[in-house]
């Protein structure tokens, strides 16, 4: 029975009621009419089933007891109170099933509306912003990108979607291995990789979400090769930086921080005060030489990204 979710459309509210109302009632005269032969109790069910979408649950339920009355008023059996028990429950039983039907097939339809709604303003923020915007999908493979993602990348087919972004940011599709992790929001540095060739470096903000059960990422882009030339410069062959040995509330605070929770947040899942959080952070930037947050985070995910 296709599309029989349309019978419970909002519009057809009063046609519906109507033509419920009249079946009871042919239901009911047929009923007294036939009496002495046969009856005809069974047929109220149409009747609640196509009011169970509209009517609240306890309506559903006093309407089964109504049809059951009826139905045992022209029984040409004995009166029982056992069967008008066993009717009521299956009319009323029937009732409540198609109600919890029609409302969760209507949740479902909201849900999938919104989530629609919701494609389509990312897909409008994506393809209108001036910034290099990408989303990628749960397998690493870039769903939307903009203009200015496609000039910044240079694919060499001149198109990005469906291309893996682990081919241009590598850094960026580890991110989704933190499927079974909350959703967070968090920034770093890297090396970026175009189509042609050339190595940059990228600053990029990026945030997991999920689509349905789909994890999910939506990520900005910056080409800051030029304002990094100076400090790479001065560092000249500079010894990589060691993973610098880390207590557990500093781990616990670093794994809170990427996450991009606020000082407060993670001192309510730690238990602790915000100023013992600022304090934990002070030692982190001292142990690991950063000044910033977003540096730390960066640091987190090049350095500790195994024990986080």
């Amino acid at each position: 029975m296709p599309h029989l979710e349309r019978v419970w459309d909002e519009r057809n509210r009063t046609a519906v009621f109507l033509l419920s109302f009249a079946i009871m009632l042919v239901v009911a005269v047929v009923d007294w009419w036939t009496m002495p032969y046969v009856s005809l109790g069974f047929l109220y069910l149409f009747p609640i089933m196509l009011v169970a979408g509209f009517l609240p649950l306890w309506a559903v339920a006093m309407l089964g007891v109504i049809c059951a009355v009826l139905a045992e008023l022209f029984s040409s059996l004995p009166r029982s109170s056992i069967r008008f028990s066993f009717e009521a429950l299956a009319l009323a039983g029937c009732g409540l099933f198609v109600a919890e039907l029609s409302r969760n097939r209507r949740l479902s339809m909201d849900a999938h509306r919104i989530s629609l709604a919701a494609q389509d303003r990312l897909r409008a923020l994506v393809e209108t912003s001036s910034a290099a915007i990408v989303t990628v999908d749960e397998r690493g493979f870039i769903e939307l990108a903009n203009q200015a993602a496609l000039d910044l990348l240079a694919p060499r087919d001149d198109k990005l979607v469906g291309n893996p972004i682990a081919a241009f940011l590598p850094e960026l599709h580890h991110a989704l291995r933190w499927e079974e992790a909350p959703q967070f929001r968090a920034s770093m540095q890297c090396r970026g990789h175009r189509g042609t060739g050339e190595i940059f470096i990228a600053d990029v903000w990026f945030s997991t979400y999920k689509e349905g059960n789909a994890p999910k990422l939506a990520a900005i882009i910056a080409d800051v090769t030029e304002d990094t030339d100076e400090t790479s410069a001065t560092a000249g062959n500079a010894a990589p930086a060691e993973q610098v040995p880390l207590s557990q509330r500093e781990m616990d605070v670093l794994r809170y921080l990427v996450q991009g929770l606020a000082n407060k947040e993670i001192a309510a899942r730690m238990n602790l005060s915000e100023s013992g959080v600022k304090n934990t952070l002070q030692q982190l930037f001292t142990k690991t030489g950063v000044r910033t947050r977003s540096q730390l985070v960066r640091v987190a995910l090049e350095q500790y990204r195994n024990l986080l």
